[in-house]
């Protein structure tokens, strides 16, 4: 489904806390239940480097106050450093939700920097079941070590386990990551979207966790605004086009946001949860109350 772009219904626009900037669909990895369909086929799509830093001095702008790169594998794009560069010049925290799977050692520096978070998915403590969603050998001995290592460093680091497989090792998973040191661990199961849908089903909103668009917002790698990378379908204008004040304040934004079935739970969300910035429910899923389906 595409919304049509209008003009703006109110230019008192309240900015999103965070925005997702789908900078690639490029990964080394193929897992079974990416949301994106991301994969070593992907590629970096319609956005520039320069319309990367102009959608991130617009977002400072506008009054957002975190962004987050995100993929496929953002490290994938050349320019994911230099974007993390720029972000903090305007005073925004950065999130790079990466699979880990590749680290260059000189990118741990980008990474350690004060304002930089990292965050990443992982499926269990074997590695036969771990690279079997990923379908990459020795994905789970990288991302393992490298979880290991940003511990290390002292760098702040979220990790979310997805309930893929029938029967999965998640609880042994969360145990392994505990003894590396990683203390904020959610799981969430499955969304059927992108590569996980059902066979002949399109997409479906009931599959959301039903904050999309309420504090956060995503740019896809074609420059399309979506009230979250998971709502993909959910196209409600171009950054390439219009400004994000325009396209928030847009008929076509506040049409998407009432097709996303509103929870079940009518408690606020933990003004520290960020729906959409994980692999799983929303990017790795933070706090139950944010999601009625959320398994703990």
């Amino acid at each position: 489904m595409t919304v049509t772009m209008e003009s703006p219904t109110d230019a008192r626009v309240t900015p999103p806390r965070s925005l997702e900037l789908e900078i690639t669909g490029t990964c080394q990895l193929q897992c079974t239940q990416c949301f994106a369909d991301s994969g070593p086929s992907g590629t970096h799509g319609a956005m520039t480097a320069d319309d990367w830093r102009y959608v991130i001095s617009d977002a400072a702008a506008l009054g957002v106050r975190e962004v987050q790169l995100i993929g496929g594998e953002p490290t994938a794009h050349p320019a994911w450093a230099g974007l993390v560069d720029h972000a903090l010049s305007l005073g925004l925290g950065v999130e790079v939700y990466s699979n880990l799977f590749y680290v260059k050692p000189d990118w741990w520096g980008t990474l350690a920097r004060d304002g930089v978070k990292l965050a990443t998915s992982y499926y269990s403590d074997r590695a036969e079941e771990h690279d079997a969603i990923t379908t990459r050998p020795g994905s789970y001995e990288r991302t393992r070590a490298n979880i290991a290592e940003a511990v290390r460093r002292g760098i702040p680091l979220r990790v979310g386990i997805v309930s893929v497989l029938p029967v999965q090792r998640v609880s042994e998973a969360r145990q392994e990551l505990e003894a590396l040191g990683v203390t904020k661990i959610r799981t969430d199961r499955t969304r059927r979207l992108g590569r996980a849908s059902r066979p002949g089903a399109g997409a479906d909103a009931a599959e959301l966790c039903g904050r999309c668009g309420h504090g956060q917002a995503a740019v896809l790698p074609s420059g399309e605004v979506t009230p979250c990378v998971m709502s993909r379908w959910l196209t409600t204008g171009n950054v390439r086009d219009h400004g994000l004040a325009a396209i928030l304040g847009g008929k076509a934004w506040a049409e998407a946001l009432r097709v996303i079935p509103v929870r079940a739970d009518a408690a606020p969300c933990d003004p520290d949860c960020k729906p959409a910035l994980d692999g799983g429910d929303c990017s790795p899923a933070e706090q139950p109350a944010c999601d009625p389906k959320y398994e703990e």
